[in-house]
């Protein structure tokens, strides 16, 4: 393990990259940047009590007139206004928004998705833990053993195991090598945030399966904060260890 510690921290300070994304578009709730040729972050904000205010992430993946979003804004407002940018600004067909996991961070705006007959998935995990909470649910289960396709390219959800919450996905796009972690992964320099749903012991090994089952990410997109690259994954395993 002690092996294993070194190598983490070494890979951290050699492969940390700066990274700049593009703003693209900012509003007093929502702000857009651009990643790559065809990935963009969008951002709003959660009021919350223990944090503060919280900028926090989610992805969209722009190919030809097709779009798909991965996580909706935090609230329904924010999420009126993604959709019209996509739709008036980007001239895209919204395929469906893919929901990581079911705090309110990812699932605050599905209703303003579904008023614009805007197709929701989520794992059969996240749909569960929102029918306890009796909210707004998404409305296909995810087959996490196929892959959903937008324009030709493939885009994988996986599941890896517990870590932030017990029905925490990933999202990646091997066209793109970008991998949408949401709160799963940590920005560099964040700490460990909300754990009232979390199982930090099995956290650090759930990112572990990720670095080795999909070697070719380049970008790597967290929940809050800045995006990076492989870094990212190295800083979360390390974060979580056991000393």
């Amino acid at each position: 393990m002690k092996q294993l510690t070194s190598l983490l921290l070494f890979l951290i300070l050699v492969s940390c990259q700066t990274q700049t994304e593009k703003e693209i578009y900012k509003s007093e709730n929502l702000v857009i940047q651009q990643v790559t040729e065809n990935i963009f972050i969008h951002i709003s904000y959660l009021q919350t009590q223990d944090f503060g205010k919280v900028a926090c992430n989610g992805m969209l993946f722009i190919k030809d007139d097709e779009a798909m979003v991965f996580d909706t804004p935090t609230d329904n407002t924010t999420s009126e206004e993604l959709i019209d940018w996509l739709q008036n600004n980007k001239k895209v067909d919204i395929k469906g928004v893919v929901v990581t996991h079911f705090h309110i961070d990812c699932i605050g705006g599905l209703n303003e998705f579904h008023k614009n007959n805007i197709e929701s998935y989520a794992s059969e995990k996240t749909i569960a833990l929102l029918k306890d909470k009796s909210a707004e649910l998404p409305q296909v289960t995810l087959d996490l053993q196929k892959k959903l396709v937008l324009k030709g390219e493939i885009i994988r959800n996986s599941y890896f195991g517990e870590g932030h919450t017990k029905d925490n996905i990933v999202s990646y796009i091997p066209s793109e090598k970008v991998l949408f972690g949401g709160c799963l992964i940590k920005s560099i320099g964040a700490k460990k945030g909300n754990l009232e749903d979390a199982n930090t012991a099995d956290w650090s090994t759930t990112v572990l399966k990720i670095i080795k089952e999909l070697p070719t990410i380049e970008h790597v997109i967290p929940g809050h904060g800045k995006a990076g690259g492989t870094e990212l994954l190295s800083y979360t395993v390390e974060l979580f260890n056991k000393e």
